[in-house]
Formats: C-alpha cells, structure tokens, sequence
C-alpha cells in the first residue's frame, strides 16, 4: 500500500504521481460502449435469469469458496514479483505474466457463463519505475437496463513491491497486500456473472497502486474524460489477513499476534452529507439485511472515520477526488506499518516476507497460512452482497422537509417514481446509523424520537418490491424546535464530535450559519487538565465544517476541544477516547 513518509520513496511516489497519464484506452471497445450504456442488453442475458435478491445472497454466501480464492493466491505466488515496473515479456515472471493470468482466468470464468463477462484491459501510458506502459485488467458484467448506465466496480490492485519501490528482482509475492484483494475480485467475477442485474458491474484489477495510485488514477481519469457514469467503487486492499504486525498504521491492531477474523474496517472520506460515509452505511445495513441471518459466523463491519490510516492511501481515493462515490475494505489487523526504512522494522508489510505462509513440518507444503481464506470470504461474501443490492435496487429518493418537534420527528420524501416505501436513517454521534424508522404506503410520516436530541442527521433510502434498498439521500441535519424547547441558533454552532466515544480518530464540525468575515479559526485540543494536545486550524467556509482528530490507538481518556475564530473562544465540548 502506498505510503506518504519523507524518504526517497515518497521521492520517487511524488514524481510518478505528477507524470500524467496518457493514451487511456479499453484494449476491447465493446468495454467503453458497455459502461457507457451503449449495447443491447438482451445480448448479454443469460439462458435463465436468476435476479431475486434473496436467491443472490444465499447463492454468494453459499458459493463464495475459500479454497477457490487458496487457489487463485497458489496461482499468483509463481510470478515471483509483480512491481508495476516488473516484466511485461515472460511467460511465468513478473506483472506482464500475471495481468495475463488473470485476464486468462476472467475469460474462463466467461466462457463458463455463455460469454456473459466482456474482458480485455484498461492500457495507458506512464513512466512508473522505467516502464512506459501500464494494463488494468476489467472484466465486465453488462447489466441489463441501460437507462441508467452507472456501474459497480469492484477493484484491487495487483502489482505488489519490496522495500524499495522500483525493485523489480526481488521476492515480492504481495500476498497480503494485495493478493487476497484481487483473489477476492476474481471469485467473485466467478460466482457474480451467473446473475443478471440492472446495473453493470466492473471487476477490475488495477496497477500501481504502489507508486502512486496510477492504475485507478487513470481508470477515475478516463472516466471522466468519457463521461462514463460510476454509481459506487468498493475498493479492497490487504484484506484476508487476521494477524497483527509488531506495528501497524494508525488507526492500529492491539499488538503483534493478536488475531482477529470477524472484524473489517470500511474506510471513506468526510463526515456529515458525505456520500462515501453514505455508502458505508449502505454496505453495513446489507450485510445486516441480507447476509447475517443466514451466516454461520457473524462480521462486525466498522465504519472508520478517516479515509484511509494515517499517512497512507489506496485506490478508492483517485475515484473520490473525481468524483464518484468510493469507499475501501481493510481487513481489522495489518502486519505492518509499511515503514521499510526503519532497520527495526520486520513485519511482512512491503518486503519479501509478504507470503501466503510457511511450512512449519518440513514436507515442503505450506501448512501455516497468513491468509486466513475463511475470512476473506466472508468479507468477499460482504462485498458482492453490497455490489448486488446496488445493482439491484431502486433510485434514491430526496428529502423534501424535515424537521423535530419536541419529541417528534417528522418528514416528507420527494420521489418522482412513487416506491412509497423508504427506509429513513437518524445519525447523532456515530458513522453509523442510531436509529431506522420506515415509511410505508406514502411519502411522509413521523416518528416518536428514542431520545431528544439537538441535532439529528437523517438520510432516506427507497425500497422497492423486492425489499432492496437503494442507496441513502444526501443526509440532512434536523434541530430541535418547538414552544417548549425553543433553540437560540447562533451564527456560529460547535457541534459534538462524532464518534463520541471514539477508538482512534473523530470528527470535529462546526456550523456557519451566518456569513462571517475571518482572518484564521482553529480547533484546539486539551487534556483534562488543560494541557494542549493538538491544535488544528481550520479554513472557514460558510455551512457545514469539518476537521479529522486522530489520537491513534491504546489510549484512553477524557478530552475537550475548543473552536476558536480570530482568538475568540468560541465553544467548548467534552469528548471520550476509549480503546
């Protein structure tokens, strides 16, 4: 994974990141006409249509097989490195053998379905470790309205690297970072293209992720020169592995060895009217919904506040920063901080260390795995479930009014196409959802409140025949009003941080609700006994403002922040740090 640390690695990242990338082309033009809309469905239909949504999350928990995704890690393994720099002209080493393979393996899983996944590469030229041109590998499934074209791209990036990041000799099996990613991408290309859906879904696995981000920056890129619409990108990068490194990124695992199988983390941008931290809640609700009744073995899904570790990044981020909703699983442990140039650094993260296991009884058969592929089948299972029901479900609805009246919530939904059936979210202090009230038979309702709360976000989903929602409105925030808790609305509003309590990092938000005029603002925060931890300044904009506190991990306490415009103290609210 990529890294933001002064060294010549991030040298080298920052120079590749700055060198655009050219010449972008699907290799197969049947791709862009597909993801622009542009095809006949009925082209790409299948014999028998399986679409119930229900039939669809039995079959991916039941079918999604970890020894599928052992077997697609064994048959990465032999190409010995995959840096994006790496060769592009043997059969059997390096990334030009392994994006062949894998597309290889997306043509048969096609042929096994009648033809139904359209292949070929994204190719673009860029200078990334000496070599000038790069292929992502796409698999798509057309979906079968093309009303609406926007597509799910299930994504992760297949070059992996040693400590040096332009090394294209050494042992760099990358099989935490990221072959579990693209062996998850593949199986479920495998098990997904025997369904039919609405909307498209893009299976794709994408090149230098390592040297900054190229390979998804070039796919966001060209769709936006091409005006091809995405309707969300579920990112995966390092994601089956359970055990925790000597170190880790922050926000970080317990400490070396602990484990942990049931826990994955979705990390997004933004906080309040985000529509990846929306996408977020949408994934989790899912898997609640749909998968979890009928698992054997329950996930926790943690909606992270920040959008990836600290000082690090993944491919979710070039297609947010164009614009399109994006959004990254990471498995809950990491071995490693990524930090190779420290001499005392000997976690697997980024070295030659990175492999799929060890053979512990000398009968040269790997018997302890670090890939625990139990696991990253349940978060593959988590993810084609989300792609599913988006590419399944209704178009979002607006919220047309909102508003609290005493204990009372109430409001009306704006949806042309009349579903009269939503689903309505109430957040106060968390990422996720406190509260779901549903509305039926109608577009409004109201709603006696668990608690009386000053501010409420609250979001809406439609749900259509099948019980599928679409994903949630642009989110709202409620005050409280009424003759008997009248609210005295200042034109600046510190809000309480959210989480409260929080594990590692929180969000700090501050309303403008009047112009203001100011020439510097800042958030600082103390101890309890007035000892500044941090100060973070703010740059002012009219509405909804932001900041990202991240305390790191393993610490515990009670803390106060303080808004401060032009050396005015503003307001000051308590916050919870818990581990």
């Amino acid at each position: 994974m990529k890294q933001f640390l002064l060294t010549t690695t991030f040298i080298l990242t920052a120079i590749f990141f700055l060198t655009a990338q050219e010449n972008i082309h699907f290799t197969n033009p049947l791709i862009l006409d597909i993801v622009k809309g542009n095809y006949n469905p009925v082209d790409y239909l299948p014999d028998q249509i399986i679409d119930d949504p229900e039939i669809i999350s039995t079959g991916l928990l039941d079918q999604i097989n970890p020894d599928s995704m052992k077997a697609t890690l064994l048959g990465l393994q032999p190409f010995h490195n995959r840096n994006t720099g790496s060769d592009t002209i043997s059969a059997d080493t390096g990334i030009g053998a392994a994006r062949k393979w894998v597309l290889a393996q997306f043509d048969r899983f096609s042929t096994n379905q009648g033809g139904r996944l359209v292949t070929g590469y994204l190719e673009f030229d860029q200078d990334v470790c000496g070599m000038g041109r790069h292929k992502n590998v796409v698999a798509v499934l057309p979906g079968r309205d093309i009303s609406d074209p926007s597509s799910i791209i299930i994504e992760a990036h297949l070059d992996s690297r040693c400590a040096d990041n332009c090394d294209i000799n050494c042992l760099a099996e990358g099989m935490e970072d990221n072959g579990s990613g693209v062996a998850l991408v593949m199986e479920l290309a495998r098990v997904m293209s025997q369904y039919t859906f609405d909307h498209t879904i893009v299976f794709m696995t994408v090149t230098g992720e390592e040297q900054g981000l190229v390979g998804s920056g070039a796919y966001a890129a060209y769709a936006v020169a091409e005006s091809i619409p995405i309707k969300a990108v579920l990112n995966n990068d390092v994601i089956g592995g359970i055990i925790c490194g000597e170190t880790s990124s922050p926000p970080s695992c317990p400490g070396l060895n602990d484990i942990d199988s049931t826990q994955v983390r979705l990390f997004s941008f933004g906080g309040f009217n985000s529509p990846h931290k929306a996408l977020c809640r949408f994934i989790k609700l899912e898997y609640q919904e749909m998968i979890e009744p009928i698992s054997t073995v329950s996930m926790m899904v943690t909606l992270m506040s920040a959008e990836d570790r600290v000082g690090r990044g993944s491919d979710h981020i070039p297609f947010r920063e164009n614009g399109y909703n994006a959004i990254r699983f990471a498995c809950a442990n990491e071995h490693g901080n990524a930090d190779v140039s420290d001499p005392e650094y000997h976690d697997r993260q980024h070295t030659s260390g990175d492999i799929l296991g060890v053979d512990t009884d000398g009968d040269m058969e790997i018997d302890s795995f670090f890939v625990d592929f139990n696991y990253l089948a349940r978060n593959a299972t988590i993810n084609g479930n989300a792609a599913a029901m988006a590419a399944l479900g209704p178009d979002r609805p607006t919220i047309a009014t909102v508003g609290q009246d005493g204990d009372f919530l109430y409001i009306e939904i704006d949806d042309p196409l009349d579903y009269n059936h939503y689903a309505v979210g109430l957040r106060v202090h968390t990422n996720d959802f406190d509260t779901l009230y549903y509305i039926t038979g109608g577009k409004s309702g109201v709603f006696e409140l668990p608690s009386r709360q000053l501010n409420i976000f609250i979001s809406a989903a439609s749900i259509d025949s099948n019980g599928v929602e679409s994903l949630f409105s642009d989110e709202l925030l409620s005050k409280l009003t009424g003759t008997s808790d009248p609210v005295l609305q200042s034109a600046i509003e510190l809000f309480q941080n959210a989480p409260n309590p929080f594990d590692e990092s929180t969000i700090i938000s501050f309303m403008i609700n009047d112009p203001v005029s100011v020439d510097e603002a800042r958030i600082a925060i103390t101890d309890i006994h007035g000892k500044l931890v941090e100060e973070i300044p703010v740059a002012i904009k009219d509405g909804m403002n932001e900041v990202l506190f991240q305390h790191g991990y393993n610490m515990a306490g009670t803390y106060f922040y303080t808004l401060y415009i032009d050396d005015h103290l503003i307001e000051t609210k308590r916050m919870v740090f818990v581990k």
